[in-house]
């Protein structure tokens, strides 16, 4: 009996070891994709390797790594967070579950990590380095509710005087005509931002202050008819790419009252021409208020844009006064459109709860940031998911919806399917829910990392089908994405 138990507790250690050591070559495995970029199998091996040694506090910090690539921030939080239950010296973990809460904009959450790597390792310049960044980000935001609870926000056009700025004799770039945009404005601003030169203040601002004016007059949900001879383009996030966004005009027309375009959000942030990018859609905007038509993206605001570069591109290029006009503009963005009462288009996708309605959509007060739930919360981040019903969310905000969540909305509000954008897709696009939510992405080789094609969408007044066009990345000077953005995003993401 003593030797079946020897025999037993042997065989026991054996399998354990044959379990781990096979664990460990799918951890290779996943850390070779990891380098190919290829963070999609590198989660899945990470995943294998942590189903044969769920107890591995590294196995944990690194797919935590690799979902922090792919923007799954509530995933990389929760794996951050094992990573530390297993083993609470793991000083990889505290940095992993930091960042995890700094990309979700929970500051306070991210400095007290910062103050353990501290404590445990006084010595160390990084960490005191990133403790001292993220306490001065909490601090400044402490200040500015102080600043918002003190007195009504005053808006930075009462502050401006457009009329005596001057613009230097020595400026050579495009200027407004008489104070509006026209076709010759927009295609010299173009090619001024191709050569990487600045369109002056004044002008920025112009643009800023009247697409604020245009947008704060439309609706939440913004509707449209299409006739059966029209037809329109949609595309899915640029994020600051804005060479791939010329690209997209080059092979489908500059827009038009005859070739009408709607940009599904996301413009700006990662990329790091987001100011070119931004400036030449709302210039569009206000050259053809009735062809050319925005909707906001989770991107579209303040903690995206202080983290992912868009804020710290518009101080380096111009000034913070301007980035704080950006973000009154963005408010006023409208969050989803309908064309022909059959297609509803938004950033994010649908909601946390049956029932919302398109009158719902058009009763949201837009002009803030946005809430961490709701309605407007979901427009912006939720995400499509095979399996029926709704589970917590990948990204830590809002949720995931299935097949009969989608199917219940369309024949609630009476429907055909919707499009949405806010994920990488490999091919650019991609069509999921039995046909009834597609995806579509404009940022080819997002980051300069992920290779995707990108692709936009062409939907015709006649029939409302959808007609995919991908294409491929365009080469860009050598400014690298994440240049503007936050130190720590930047250092957490290595």
């Amino acid at each position: 009996m003593a030797n079946d138990t020897a025999t037993s507790a042997s065989g026991s250690k054996e399998k354990m070891a044959e379990e781990d050591t096979h664990a460990e070559k799918f951890k290779e495995k996943a850390n070779n994709y990891f380098k190919e970029r290829d963070y999609e199998n590198a989660i899945k091996y990470y995943t294998e390797a942590l189903e044969l040694n769920p107890s591995s506090a590294i196995y944990f910090s690194n797919r935590s790594l690799a979902y922090l690539r792919t923007e799954c921030y509530g995933y990389a939080l929760a794996d951050a967070t094992k990573c530390l239950e297993i083993d609470q010296n793991y000083i990889k973990g505290y940095y992993r579950r930091a960042t995890s809460n700094m990309a979700l904009g929970k500051f306070k959450a991210a400095l007290k990590d910062y103050e353990t790597v501290v404590r445990v390792r006084p010595n160390d310049k990084d960490a005191k380095m990133k403790y001292q960044e993220c306490n001065k980000i909490v601090k400044r935001k402490a200040f500015e509710r102080a600043i918002a609870s003190d007195e009504i926000k005053r808006s930075v056009v009462d502050s401006l005087d457009i009329e005596n700025m001057m613009i230097e004799d020595q400026y050579t770039g495009p200027k407004l005509e008489e104070g509006k945009v026209t076709m010759r404005f927009m295609k010299e601003m173009m090619e001024c931002f191709k050569d990487q030169k600045k369109l002056h203040r004044k002008c920025a601002y112009q643009i800023l202050i009247q697409v604020k004016e245009l947008l704060s007059k439309l609706p939440s949900l913004i509707e449209i008819t299409l006739k059966e001879t029209e037809k329109i383009t949609i595309c899915g996030d640029t994020h600051g790419q804005f060479y791939d966004l010329i690209n997209i005009f080059e092979l489908n027309g500059l827009p038009s009252e005859t070739n009408p375009y709607l940009f599904n959000g996301d413009f700006v942030d990662r990329g790091s021409f987001s100011l070119e990018v931004i400036l030449t859609l709302f210039g569009f905007k206000l050259l053809l208020p009735d062809s050319f038509y925005l909707l906001r993206g989770n991107h579209e605001t303040d903690n995206m844009n202080q983290m992912y570069g868009f804020e710290g591109e518009v101080k380096a290029k111009y000034t913070t006064q301007m980035f704080t006009l950006f973000s009154e503009v963005f408010q006023w963005l409208p969050l989803a459109q309908c064309i022909n009462g059959k297609v509803l288009v938004m950033h994010g996708g649908l909601f946390s709860e049956d029932g919302v309605m398109l009158d719902d959509l058009r009763k949201i007060d837009r002009n803030r940031q946005p809430p961490d739930s709701g309605p407007m919360c979901d427009l912006l981040w939720s995400d499509p998911q095979p399996q029926n019903g709704r589970c917590v969310s990948k990204r830590g905000v809002s949720c995931q919806f299935g097949p009969d969540v989608t199917e219940r909305f369309l024949d609630q509000n009476n429907l055909d399917y919707i499009v949405r954008s806010h994920e990488v897709k490999a091919e650019g696009y991609e069509v999921t829910h039995s046909g009834k939510c597609i995806t579509v992405f404009s940022a080819p080789n997002y980051c300069d990392q992920m290779c995707n094609k990108g692709a936009y969408i062409h939907l015709s007044g006649s029939d409302l089908k959808p007609q995919f066009h991908q294409f491929t990345a365009v080469p860009h000077p050598n400014v690298k994405p994440m240049a503007y953005a936050n130190s720590l995003m930047q250092m957490g993401m290595m």
